[in-house]
């Protein structure tokens, strides 16, 4: 099987755990939410854990080597921290919002120029927002410049005309 083929499949799969997920999101709608903390600084709702426990366990059926939960050691954050310190006299303003998919879907519409980010959860973070980033014309890539990998917890994507820019500006920040 070919890297497009898996890449296809990948995603197939995590549409189809997203769905699956969506229907709890919107059974769980209107429904009053009890907020906890995961981890040091994030937050979470009921609802959340079950559908991160539904889309976790179906990619975890299907691809048992695959891996998962969002990086936060000190390295990673180190790392991140010299990237945006780098980036801020390269660009008129940084967001960061906390949801790649998001991000992903900012670039799709025009919204945002670049994004890019590195450690995140797994692929059911981006697959949706991969889809919807090509299907707007952009482009989606590992941050180095190589093809994107779903699987890799690395993701960037632009219009197509500020990729080579932004590729290096973040090489200028290794």
């Amino acid at each position: 099987m070919g890297d497009n083929d898996s890449l296809s499949e990948f995603l197939a799969s995590a549409v189809d755990a997203a769905h699956k997920a969506g229907e709890i999101i919107r059974k769980g709608f209107y429904e009053t939410k009890h907020v906890e903390h995961k981890g040091q600084v994030d937050l979470v709702t009921e609802t959340d854990k079950a559908c991160e426990e539904l889309i976790f366990n179906h990619l975890k059926k299907l691809y048992p080597s695959h891996k998962a939960g969002t990086k936060r050691d000190k390295l990673t954050v180190d790392v991140c921290t010299k990237r945006i310190n780098s980036l801020l006299f390269k660009v008129r303003s940084l967001r960061m919002t906390g949801s790649c998919a998001l991000n992903l879907c900012g670039i799709a519409c025009g919204r945002l120029d670049v994004c890019f980010e590195i450690g995140f959860g797994g692929p059911w973070d981006v697959a949706g927002g991969a889809v919807i980033v090509r299907e707007a014309g952009g482009v989606i890539f590992d941050p180095s410049g190589a093809d994107f990998d779903i699987t890799s917890q690395r993701v960037a994507a632009s219009n197509p005309f500020l990729k080579d820019a932004l590729v290096d500006a973040l090489r200028q920040t290794e």
